[in-house]
């Protein structure tokens, strides 16, 4: 059975790169990642990739969570991603630039996407991605916007199945709240909670009050948002400010207790296994718009894990 994955070509923030990275991708069949200064890592596994990256990249230093994440993604590049998967080119996050099939798996060529950097000016060189897989892109699905956020903010994580197959077939359509005035109030809150995530991720000092600081790369930038793990997605995932230990945030939004406390769990542990260094630990947050019986009776079982209420409510007054 094919994986599915999102890579983005480049980075968002500097379209014009952006376009001409993509523009070559497309033409020469092609997907990148990474940096040049990595050297040839095509052998290496994710341990001595995050060596690397320390020592090339000396910023990760100052972010171990980030470099481990880095180094995974790197890994999965070249020893995970198989022939037959299928890859989601995207474009910032609510748009697929272009879908296609590998071809072959990864491979080390640090002059090929060399020229198409350079005429940016000789700062860019240091930025050109050396690892390539060759992909069969479509020539359907070509810049296919979405309402809605469908990718995480990392470079490189894979899709599950069932969300790749709604992206593929099209299927995204929102339910009609009908004519129950109930209802339609339900569903008017459920939009409002939709971008509640947003609300908080670009207030985050301020919602936390320092306390917390979402987890960035020294080079992407934010990626704590839809953090992509091998168990699932994490809403958001931040870290201590002061002890730099791991929280893993998830939004409630009408789920019910037993999966979201499942889902924490779940993340919790795959936090603890894959990025956590010896001193550092990992706790819980569940974010929710009211008080649940059976959610507190969960957490009274938990110590590393607990919640908090927030309150929607949009309406126009005379």
């Amino acid at each position: 059975m094919p994986r599915y994955w999102a890579i983005a070509p480049s980075s968002s923030d500097d379209p014009d790169l952006y376009d001409a990275v993509w523009n070559y991708d497309l033409a020469n069949g092609i997907i990148s990642i990474g940096w040049r200064e990595l050297g040839d890592i095509s052998s290496l596994d994710d341990v001595q990739i995050r060596e690397r990256l320390y020592k090339e990249l000396p910023a990760y230093k100052q972010k171990p969570g980030a470099a481990t994440t880095a180094a995974r993604m790197l890994h999965k590049f070249y020893h995970v991603i198989a022939p037959g998967d299928v890859i989601f080119a995207r474009w910032g996050l609510k748009m697929i630039a272009g879908v296609g099939t590998v071809k072959r798996t990864a491979y080390y060529d640090p002059d090929k996407l060399l020229p198409v950097f350079e005429q940016f000016g000789p700062e860019y060189a240091a930025m050109a991605h050396p690892n390539f897989i060759d992909v069969e892109w479509r020539e359907d699905m070509r810049d296919e916007e979405y309402e809605d956020r469908v990718f995480g903010l990392t470079t490189l994580h894979e899709i599950a199945e069932d969300k790749a197959r709604e992206l593929l077939e099209d299927d995204e359509r929102p339910i009609p709240p009908g004519n129950n005035p109930q209802e339609a109030e339900r569903s008017t809150n459920f939009a409002l909670e939709r971008y509640l995530e947003d609300f908080i991720v670009s207030n985050f000092s301020t919602v936390f009050q320092g306390k917390l600081e979402i987890l960035t790369d020294p080079v992407e930038g934010i990626i704590g948002q839809q953090y992509s793990t091998d168990v699932g997605v994490i809403d958001i995932l931040a870290q201590d400010a002061s002890t730099g230990d791991f929280v893993v945030i998830e939004l409630k939004r009408g789920k019910a207790a037993d999966k979201v406390v499942g889902q924490v769990l779940r993340y919790m542990g795959w936090v603890a296994e894959s990025l956590c260094d010896k001193n550092q630990h990992v706790s819980g947050l569940i974010i929710c718009g009211e008080p649940d019986e059976k959610l507190d009776y969960a957490l009274k079982m938990l110590s590393n894990v607990s919640v908090k209420y927030y309150r929607v409510d949009f309406r126009l007054h005379d």
